[in-house]
């Protein structure tokens, strides 16, 4: 069964609260002020089997600047990086097959302490 990313409630993280067993999830703060985080995904699309997993994510309780992070495999699941560009992080997680696992609808956030500000 399918399930969409967006949702209106979110189970949420701080850099000084990073992981969530239950849903196999950790959030690792690379610095001191949570800017650069890794995310490491170890839950349902990964016990299912899935060959190649993505991060969606997106800022902002309204999800801006929305993007597909490809994930690695790793030993510990499957991991990205991730340069904050906003405080507030908002992602679920889906596959190659379009399967989703976003929290039963509710999603994930992910609030730093400050954002890396980009320059284009």
């Amino acid at each position: 069964m399918k399930q969409y990313a967006f949702g209106n409630q979110t189970q949420s993280f701080t850099p000084s609260s990073t992981s969530s067993k239950s849903h196999g999830i950790k959030i690792r703060p690379l610095l001191d002020d949570g800017r650069d985080v890794s995310i490491v995904y170890n839950g349902l699309l990964a016990h299912a089997g899935a060959q190649t997993i993505y991060l969606h994510a997106g800022y902002g309780g309204n999800w801006q600047n929305v993007y597909d992070h490809r994930m690695e495999k790793t030993s510990e699941g499957w991991q990205c990086t991730i340069n904050m560009e906003q405080e507030d992080l908002y992602f679920c997680f889906k596959d190659s097959a379009n399967n989703w696992d976003n929290n039963n609808g509710k999603n994930w956030n992910y609030r730093s302490k400050g954002t890396n500000n980009r320059t284009h």
